[in-house]
């Protein structure tokens, strides 16, 4: 379905008696009468049994929690809610929807709330809700119990991830219209013909053969070295006393990790001897998935810091250090207390917009710290840094410094260079060096592996050092501005069959090869070949703008859709109003800036276009058709 479901389940808290009441909560994906934007609405208002503190009284102990809201001005207890609900659905993570609305009736309320997410944000409303009848009742109320479960309940949905969410992000911000496919589980950015789908940094315009490939480490490696690029000696082995052989040829330390494999998992570095090598190896063997060989590599390890430089459409656009986790000591904690410590900080708070992830704890590290006689029981001289890991996994907890400003020519050069042989829109280079300020060409400098689907939000946001906007490179790699994802779009508030055929017809013959999707109440139509509708208006609406050979798309929106389901899309080429209800007008807030706006009132008939009107009256005989808008020159 277009429209995301929303629980409708009941409040968990509810009480017996309440100050406040909310209701006929409803869910838009796109545009609405309310907002500009996907929103929750829903009616509030003041008639429940208990009387409201005063709204100072609220502020006061929402303050406590929200310190940003204390000085706010608040006419109403609506504005309080709405402005409440904004900022705790930004969820500590600097989520970006900022819109929202109250109308006022004589005795409620409607409120509408942007949103990326239909039921993080319901959530987030029913947290509010019971936050202030907890306050009205003098109830304790376990805040940062409760918002980190909507934290967890926003990062666990489609728009979660880090790098999804950057991107979904970047292009609103951009004014590129994006959405998320449900049947397909893809990203879709652009409309019709313009669209590109994805899934992160991987997309439809790249290779599937070039992406398989370079899951396939070894033969990746081998390609490399042919062309001439510094890769590490190594070989692949099945079994452990392979692996021992291997590691005797190649010299030890040596890095293992598994063929088929991503983010750092299963990946042990500078492996020194037979004991640590078993352990890697086993490591290795359990990230291999079971319907894979049991193929892993041993490879010479170098010396130096584990580096990613990212291309984006073939350009040297990034490059990030990654060290492992680390503590510092103060004396007094073991290991275990400074990690919970470290853990407990903001910027590791492993959220789609937090710069660290949580410091996990497993075996790995556990014998990382045996190596240096230390334990997780161990206590730590004041100021002592002690590295938790070999391995720089972010995954893990593992901190990225940006290391764009400081790369040698020539390695930007090779990275690019690496980039060319490969059709993908997105690729991470894995290196290991001294400093790239350093040219590759002095040694001591090898290419680990080739990243297809790279993440980028280390980029964005590092632990240290400058963001660098990934997510705008990506997507003006597609569109360099918001004109490039749209196809033309024209909307009526009512048209009938015939004369949305009439329509089709007419436009056809002036763009024969047009594809052409329409929309009315009583259809939907390819061209003038009539598709299955579907119960879901807005799903049609979908169907036909991710259809990738679609030229223009026609579609009604008349009051009782607007009303129940919203529009589906972001902005009109041309809108004919024919006698237009109240909400029906709203559709003028949805046109783009050099839009064509006809507007019928009764025989009046005005044409609207960036900075002219024409007006013109209509004949007793004349009907206000698609005909007539031919001939005035509306229509294209």
């Amino acid at each position: 379905m277009v429209r995301e479901r929303i629980n409708d389940d009941p409040r968990i808290n509810a009480r017996e008696k309440d100050a406040f009441d909310i209701f006929n909560i409803k869910y838009y994906l796109g545009p609405n009468p309310y907002l500009s934007t996907g929103a929750i609405v829903f009616d509030f208002d003041l008639t429940g049994d208990l009387e409201p503190l005063t709204i100072e009284d609220y502020v006061t102990e929402i303050s406590k929690f929200c310190p940003q809201l204390k000085d706010r001005n608040y006419e109403i207890y609506g504005h309080l809610l709405a402005e409440t609900i904004m900022e705790v659905g930004k969820l500590q993570m600097g989520l970006h929807p900022k819109e929202w609305s109250v109308n006022s009736y004589k005795n409620y309320q409607i409120i509408a709330i942007e949103t990326i997410h239909a039921r993080t944000t319901k959530a987030v409303i029913y947290f509010v809700w019971d936050w202030l009848e907890a306050i009205t009742q003098n109830d304790d109320f376990l805040f940062h119990k409760k918002f980190k479960s909507l934290q967890e309940m926003f990062r666990a949905s489609v728009y979660g991830g880090p790098t999804v969410y950057s991107l979904f992000r970047t292009a609103t911000e951009k004014g590129i219209p994006v959405f998320y496919l449900w049947d397909e589980g893809l990203m879709q950015y652009g409309y019709g013909k313009k669209l590109v789908r994805g899934v992160a940094t991987t997309f439809d315009h790249d290779s599937h053969l070039d992406s398989d490939f370079t899951t396939r480490k070894d033969d990746c490696k081998a390609f490399l070295h042919t062309l001439g690029f510094p890769v590490p000696k190594g070989e692949i082995v099945g079994t452990f006393r392979g692996a021992l052989d291997a590691a005797d040829i190649v010299g030890y330390p040596v890095a293992v990790k598994p063929v088929v494999g991503h983010k750092g998992i299963g990946v042990t570095a500078n492996v020194q001897n037979g004991e640590e090598l078993e352990h890697a190896f086993n490591r290795a063997l359990k990230a291999i998935p079971p319907t894979q060989p049991v193929d892993i590599i041993v490879e010479k390890s170098y010396k130096g810091s584990d580096f990613r430089l990212l291309c984006v459409n073939g350009k040297f656009v990034a490059a990030t250090e990654r060290r492992p986790a680390w503590v510092v000591g103060d004396g007094n904690s073991t290991i275990s207390e400074l990690i919970s410590k470290e853990n407990a900080k903001t910027e590791r708070l492993d959220t789609p917009t937090s710069p660290m992830g949580k410091i996990q704890v497993d075996d790995a590290m556990e014998m990382f710290l045996a190596e240096q006689n230390l334990s997780m029981d161990s206590v730590i001289a004041a100021e002592k840094i002690v590295y938790l890991r070999k391995v720089a996994n972010l995954s893990a907890g593992g901190v990225s410094i940006d290391a764009t400003a400081s790369v040698h020519p020539d390695n930007i050069i090779l990275a690019q260079d690496i980039a060319q042989h490969f059709r993908l829109v997105c690729m991470g280079i894995d290196v290991i060096a001294e400093s790239l300020a350093e040219s590759w060409k002095a040694g001591n400098f090898a290419i680990l592996e080739i990243n297809s689907a790279p993440g980028i939000f280390m980029h964005l946001n590092p632990a240290f050092g400058e963001s660098v906007d990934v997510p705008s490179f990506i997507i003006e790699t597609f569109f360099k501005n918001a004109d490039e994802a749209r196809i033309p779009i024209i909307t009526f508030n009512r048209i009938s069959l015939k004369e949305l055929e009439d329509t089709i017809d007419h436009i056809l013959l002036k763009y024969p090869n047009w594809t052409i999707g329409a929309i009315c109440r009583e259809g939907v139509f390819v061209n003038r070949s009539e598709k299955v509708m579907h119960k879901d208006y807005n799903t049609n609406v979908q169907s036909l703008l991710r259809n990738p050979k679609l030229d223009l798309l026609i579609a009604e929106y008349c009051e009782d859709i607007l009303e129940r389901d919203g529009m589906f899309y972001q902005g009109s080429n041309i809108l004919v109003l024919d006698n237009p209800t109240a909400t029906e007008k709203t559709l003028m807030g949805n046109v783009y800036e050099d839009a064509t706006v006809v507007e019928k009132q009764g025989d009046n008939i005005s044409i609207r276009r960036q900075g002219w009107m024409e007006n013109y009256q209509l004949r007793p005989d004349e009907p206000f058709t698609p005909v007539y808008l031919k001939q005035i020159g509306v229509l294209l």
